[in-house]
């Protein structure tokens, strides 16, 4: 699990050792890359004290933030196990949903990107309507992806399948590029109904203006990107899914 923060000393002593608590009671071995994503506050120095006491934390830095997908697709390159995931440091989701998460993803063939769905929200009117605009506006550009929450996290998928994309968005636009390359692979998408708490420590980094560069980012990956792209992802996937390394994934593990 790839878990980028930024500027949370406030939330991090909760949701890491919760995290590997209930992976750790299932019996299943984590490693959870915990990233300090250019934070100003302590949350580096504290990481950096978890992960001396626990094996299972690998302490990852970026040194200056350019956003969130920025700090998952740094940190690829450490990530070992043949299951890659990714979540949010603001322990939304609870532990135990991340745990049968991925016992529901193991138990498949592996041609899936397993996520959540953050069926049960604890938001304000306003966030629930951006939110569900979003969604719609999502699907009505590629009707055949089969999700509800573009955004809900964590996500998991198999390692070569995640390399294979190539993935490219710095800033918050990575889960639908995540999204739209496991559609175009032709990967199964599983969601498991979770109920979403609200942030009990730190400041949400989500803005007003994030709600705009999300469409922008849609329609330019949707009308631009997107012709390019496609080809090279699909032909990535199939290679991956034969068992071949594919180029992309050679180019990230550099």
């Amino acid at each position: 699990m790839i878990m980028p923060c930024y500027n949370e000393e406030e939330g991090v002593r909760y949701t890491i050792p919760k995290l590997v608590e209930a992976f750790r009671n299932a019996g299943i071995r984590l490693e959870l890359v915990a990233v300090d994503n250019g934070s100003q506050d302590r949350t580096g120095a504290i990481i950096s004290e978890m992960a001396a006491k626990d094996p299972w934390i690998t302490p990852f830095r970026v040194e200056v933030n350019e956003g969130y997908g920025n700090g998952v697709i740094r940190s690829l390159e450490t990530c070992s196990a043949d299951w890659i995931g990714t979540i949010p440091a603001d322990g939304q989701v609870d532990a135990e949903d991340v745990v049968r998460l991925f016992e529901a993803a193991r138990a498949t063939n592996g041609r899936i990107l397993a996520k959540v769905r953050r069926r049960f929200r604890m938001d304000g009117l306003l966030r629930k309507i951006v939110s569900s605009s979003y969604n719609v506006f999502v699907r009505l550009l590629w009707p055949g992806l089969r999700t509800l929450d573009v955004n809900g996290n964590p996500k998991m998928i198999r390692r070569e399948y995640i390399l294979a994309m190539n993935l490219q968005s710095r800033r918050w636009f990575l889960d639908p590029e995540m999204m739209v390359k496991a559609h175009w692979m032709g990967l199964r998408i599983l969601e498991l109904n979770v109920f979403a708490r609200m942030r009990g420590n730190g400041l949400s980094h989500v803005r007003a203006g994030t709600c705009w560069e999300f469409f922008r980012d849609l329609l330019v990956f949707r009308f631009s990107r997107g012709r390019v792209e496609a080809p090279q992802v699909r032909a990535a996937g199939e290679l991956a899914r034969s068992g071949n390394p594919p180029p992309a994934a050679e180019q990230v593990t550099r």
